[in-house]
């Protein structure tokens, strides 16, 4: 891996403020991209990230925008291209559910919990990749990854409705590597349980360590991933480094689908 290989090159992040998103926008820039920082609420976080990615010597704008909102996003796609004339990698990492853990409650989710869920989790990586597609074309060796779930593998996870969207997306990304080949390669990484602020805004921190706890016990490599080590893999499928990969769903999950009949392949 070299360390400046993409410099000149320009990336959005989706929901980059934290977790995942952050430490992929980070990751790349330490190989010298210039990083569009997305958020929708954590405005302070976000200007954290773009400061760090400075400090390495890249560009970085922050822009708030919710990518549910198709203008919003091309609004992303202007500013990459208004900024530094170019989009090469797409990172769809923005994604958000609602927690109904016991998905035999029919009655809890409604409608509208589906189609936010939906809003966000699948069409707007749709519409985040519509935005930028002229400009990843362009580049010809243009890279999206979508960050999905092991959820949209197994039917496990927050709720059905999280779950079923991360179907979708792993779907989509198959229809879109096809269609959008040879100029532009389009994959997908499934994280099982990721040790990040989402489950402490959920349960609080004691409840959130309990469930950490209990996800290292039980994967068979004992560990739990954080934003940083599951950014590895969403690095790999970003770059270079995975030239020859396109329409690939990789499980980043501690070997947590070997226990689930659903998820063997």
């Amino acid at each position: 891996m070299a360390q400046d290989d993409l410099r000149g090159r320009v990336a959005i992040v989706t929901g980059s403020a934290t977790g995942i998103g952050a430490a992929t926008a980070l990751g790349l820039a330490h190989r010298g991209a210039n990083i569009v920082v997305n958020y929708t609420r954590s405005e302070a976080e976000a200007n954290g990230v773009a400061a760090a990615i400075r400090d390495i010597g890249a560009g970085a704008r922050v822009v708030q925008g919710d990518v549910a909102n198709d203008e919003d996003c091309r609004r992303l796609a202007r500013e990459a291209t208004s900024a530094w004339g170019r989009i090469d990698i797409l990172v769809n990492n923005a994604g958000t559910t609602k927690f109904v853990t016991n998905h035999a409650d029919l009655d809890a989710l409604s409608a509208e919990d589906f189609a936010k869920i939906y809003a966000v989790n699948v069409i707007g990586p749709l519409q985040m990749i519509r935005a930028c597609i002229e400009s990843l074309r362009a580049a010809k060796t243009g890279a999206v990854v979508n960050v999905s779930s092991i959820a949209g593998v197994a039917g496990v996870g927050s709720s059905v409705a999280y779950a079923a969207s991360k179907g979708a997306l792993n779907t989509m990304t198959l229809s879109l590597a096809r269609a959008l080949a040879p100029d532009v390669r389009v994959n997908a990484v499934c994280p099982g349980y990721v040790d990040t602020n989402w489950f402490v805004k959920q349960y609080g921190r004691e409840q959130a360590d309990r469930i950490s706890a209990g996800q290292e016990k039980s994967s068979p490599l004992h560990i739990v991933a954080d934003g940083e080590e599951i950014a590895k893999t969403v690095l790999f499928l970003a770059t270079p480094d995975s030239a020859n990969i396109t329409g690939e769903t990789i499980l980043s999950d501690g070997g947590m689908h070997l226990s689930m009949a659903g998820a063997r392949r």
